[in-house]
């Protein structure tokens, strides 16, 4: 595998390395040998599969405050997806920025996310697959987001018309320091 760390602290963008033959090819998507040997927690407990119908589809920007903060591991397996992070963590030279990466079906990039993001994302195809590992288990009290359009963050988002997307996400408030680890 290959590790590129991005601008934000712990951020990267794994590449797989194709063993190759008449066959096809063979890769490792995940190795927690490899992960440890980088300082990055790889005890995945739940693995996740979100299915988007059509283009345009928004899901985000969702957190879990302590002690329940997850550390995400993000594979497009269908389709097409522009994947957003916000960097929450107060202490961090990158506090309250954004980044993005298109994930698809055909380049077999992953994107490793540690603790103190909001992440969220929107489909650049109909019928996508998103698969994703996470190190903590979902707890409902924990979870949070930030409304997908805040202005503080201005997102560029690829479609900014015809969103398809929840009550519940499109009605997140906006952001405001306070929020990380407040109840809802």
């Amino acid at each position: 595998m290959i590790f590129t760390e991005t601008k934000f602290k712990g951020v990267y963008i794994i590449e797989i390395e194709k063993i190759e033959d008449e066959r096809g090819f063979f890769s490792r998507l995940w190795c927690q040998r490899e992960f440890s040997q980088r300082g990055l927690n790889a005890n995945f407990v739940q693995g996740n599969l979100a299915y988007n119908h059509k283009k345009a589809t928004v899901r985000g920007m969702h957190y879990q405050t302590p002690p329940y903060q997850e550390v995400k591991l993000i594979r497009c397996t269908k389709g097409s997806l522009y994947d957003v992070i916000i960097d929450l963590r107060p202490n961090s030279e990158t506090y309250l920025q954004w980044f993005s990466i298109i994930l698809s079906d055909s380049d077999y990039k992953q994107l490793y996310i540690p603790e103190g993001f909001a992440h969220g994302y929107q489909t650049l195809t109909d019928n996508v697959e998103m698969r994703y590992g996470v190190t903590q288990f979902y707890t409902p009290e924990a979870e949070r987001g930030i409304r997908w359009n805040d202005p503080l963050f201005k997102i560029d988002w690829p479609y900014k018309d015809n969103i398809i997307i929840s009550e519940k996400d499109k009605n997140w408030p906006d952001f405001a320091p306070q929020m990380i680890g407040e109840r809802k």
